[in-house]
């Protein structure tokens, strides 16, 4: 009996922990409230749910992209993608070109792929939750004439594809027309060279 006993509450408090390390409590409804301490310890609490959940998918940046340059200090609340906090990663062939954080008067060139994490904050919960991995990859000329031939898709928290037109996120997107359609983190967190 007590060996049941033992090895029942083993279990139970091995479940707790396991609930608790996937949650990341958050003391304030809005994100914009957060300060860096907070947002530091938020990811790092749920940055490496972010990878697993995105990798149980076939989409080929999601188990690659945090080998790639992050192009900034710590996830920010940049007012896009829902007000979610974000962290963006640029591939190599991107990389070089992004991280001047131009403001006009170049292209990216054709296979450039960002990815940018998101996290999002659920009021309801006080919890931060993960949210989709948004990916943006620039193609070769002609590839995507109405979105500057940038092909957008993104990877949701379980790994599935997520539906996305991609009008909708270049409608946004084309307002940074001057720089390529990209909309650089905000400059405090910006990576410096």
């Amino acid at each position: 009996m007590k060996l049941r006993l033992t090895l029942a509450a083993t279990a139970l408090i091995a479940f707790a922990t396991s609930v608790s390390a996937e949650t990341c409590a958050v003391d304030v409804e809005d994100p914009f409230d957060l300060e860096e301490a907070q947002i530091n310890e938020i990811y790092t609490c749920i940055k490496e749910k972010m990878v697993e959940g995105y990798s149980k998918g076939d989409d080929p940046v999601a188990p690659v992209y945090r080998e790639w340059a992050v192009t900034s200090t710590r996830p920010a609340v940049a007012g896009p993608h829902g007000n979610r906090l974000l962290q963006t990663f640029a591939n190599d062939v991107a990389a070089e070109q992004y991280l001047k954080f131009a403001d006009d008067g170049f292209v990216m060139p054709a296979g450039s792929v960002l990815a940018k994490e998101s996290i999002k904050i659920n009021k309801k919960k006080k919890a931060a939750v993960v949210g989709p991995l948004f990916i943006m990859t620039k193609g070769e000329t002609g590839a995507a004439p109405d979105a500057d031939d940038w092909i957008y898709s993104a990877v949701q928290p379980n790994g599935k594809p997520m539906k996305i037109k991609q009008s909708f996120c270049h409608d946004c997107h084309s307002g940074w027309s001057d720089s390529d359609s990209l909309a650089y983190p905000l400059e405090e967190v910006r990576v410096s060279n």
